[in-house]
């Protein structure tokens, strides 16, 4: 039985507190987590033991009513949370119990308030274009960017799939990109010719003269040579999910089905991936008011 001990937010050590830190570390340690999940899931879950030791509690202590308090505490007072941040801070604490005590000793109640459900904003095919045609230049940065951006839109990248791949992942003749997304979960996603023509070209033309020793087995390098970063990636697209929802949004446009969008897009869950169908849904309401005669 794992106990927070007092003591916990004076920094006095005690034995309460390194046995949660260690489970904390142990939970933390598994390979299914993103480093960002890990970062932000360790913010999380060293809050809650915070709470715990507040109120001398233990982990086999907590039930619904337990964590209906902490749930209730997270929204009010001077640090009172959004209801998006709530529930990301209680999503880490039920994996880390359920990985702790066991999934049937958790309670499944809902805990979070509901929030309203925030559309994407995805930019239009002609936004998308101009954007990319901005980025043209002379220079080998100038042709990683290019290429960067053409890949994010083409494969409905997120930011961090798009700087973690390697060069082995684009493969030109089969026309497709292979991606290691959230969870190490892998996908398969086709590659658009335009893509695949900026890629190829910076890879032969621009990547030899950021590549250093040793070299890097990423495809998209900075400039000193070592695999680019996100940050980098945001400076050169300030808002690239952006692009993620455009590539969905204009899939769907298009004809394609939520489920093949899903696999797609690497969302677990098509609950997820239905949102994009209100995104649709305004725009078949516009076609109809312009085309309907009773509209």
């Amino acid at each position: 039985m794992v106990v927070v001990a007092r003591g916990a937010l004076t920094g006095v050590p005690n034995d309460g507190v390194v046995a949660i830190q260690r489970e904390i570390d142990r939970f933390l340690s598994s390979p299914s987590f993103a480093d960002t999940t890990k970062r932000s899931y360790r913010v999380d879950l060293e809050h809650f033991a915070q709470w715990l030791d507040a109120r001398q509690l233990e982990l086999s202590d907590l039930g619904i009513r337990e964590l209906t308090e902490y749930a209730a505490d997270l929204g009010r007072g001077r640090t009172r949370l959004a209801p998006s941040s709530i529930s990301r801070r209680l999503a880490a604490v039920r994996s880390f119990l359920r990985a702790t005590r066991g999934a049937r000793r958790v309670p499944e109640a809902a805990l979070t308030p509901r929030r309203a459900r925030r559309l994407p904003d995805p930019p239009r095919s002609a936004d998308v274009e101009a954007t990319l045609d901005g980025l043209e230049g002379d220079g080998p940065l100038a042709l990683r960017n290019r290429a960067l951006v053409e890949l994010v839109y083409s494969a409905g990248l997120r930011s961090a799939e798009a700087v973690g791949l390697d060069v082995g992942d684009v493969d030109f003749e089969q026309e497709h990109v292979r991606v290691l997304g959230k969870g190490s979960k892998e996908r398969v996603v086709p590659l658009g010719e335009e893509a695949a023509w900026w890629v190829a070209r910076y890879l032969e033309q621009a990547r030899p003269e950021l590549a250093s020793a040793p070299p890097s087995n990423a495809p998209f390098l900075s400039v000193r040579g070592p695999r680019l970063d996100t940050s980098t990636l945001r400076r050169i697209s300030p808002h690239p999910h952006r692009l993620r929802h455009a590539f969905a949004t204009h899939l769907l446009e298009g004809g394609a089905d939520l489920r093949t969008i899903q696999e797609l897009l690497g969302h677990a869950s098509l609950s997820t991936t239905q949102v994009y169908s209100h995104v649709d849904g305004k725009r078949l309401r516009r076609v109809y008011d312009r085309s309907h005669p009773r509209s």
